[in-house]
């Protein structure tokens, strides 16, 4: 759906009205950015997005502003996405280590300090 949108969007000729709503869109969208973001990633998001020009913005710079957002944050979820899988392969990992360990160390029965079985 976000991708039809944005093909959609890409296409539509911008009036003055138009670019004027999507400067302010774009402001706000990196502001919100920065306030939920890590510093790290709000230095990288500041290196990567230019600021819109106030004042009469061509619908070139409306363009190329929304193509840098779109792939740094298309950058953000690719990176998120590989983090999961990375830590999903790692628990696994330990997860079959601590299985075969199990396997090499049968579990030894519980005998009470007095001496006596576990039933009696």
């Amino acid at each position: 759906m976000t991708r039809a949108m944005l093909d959609e969007a890409r296409g539509a000729s911008i009036d003055e009205g138009g670019r004027s709503r999507i400067a302010d869109v774009h402001k706000r969208s990196l502001n919100e950015l920065r306030e939920v973001l890590s510093p790290e990633l709000v230095e990288e998001l500041d290196e990567v997005m230019l600021p819109i020009s106030e004042g009469d913005v061509s619908e070139s710079e409306i363009r190329i502003a929304q193509a840098q957002l779109i792939g740094w944050l298309e950058g953000l979820f690719h990176g998120i996405q590989a983090s999961i899988v990375s830590q999903q392969m790692a628990a696994q990992h330990q997860l079959s280590e601590m299985q075969r360990q199990n396997k090499l160390q049968p579990p030894q029965p519980k005998v009470n300090p007095d001496g006596s079985g576990m039933y009696l």
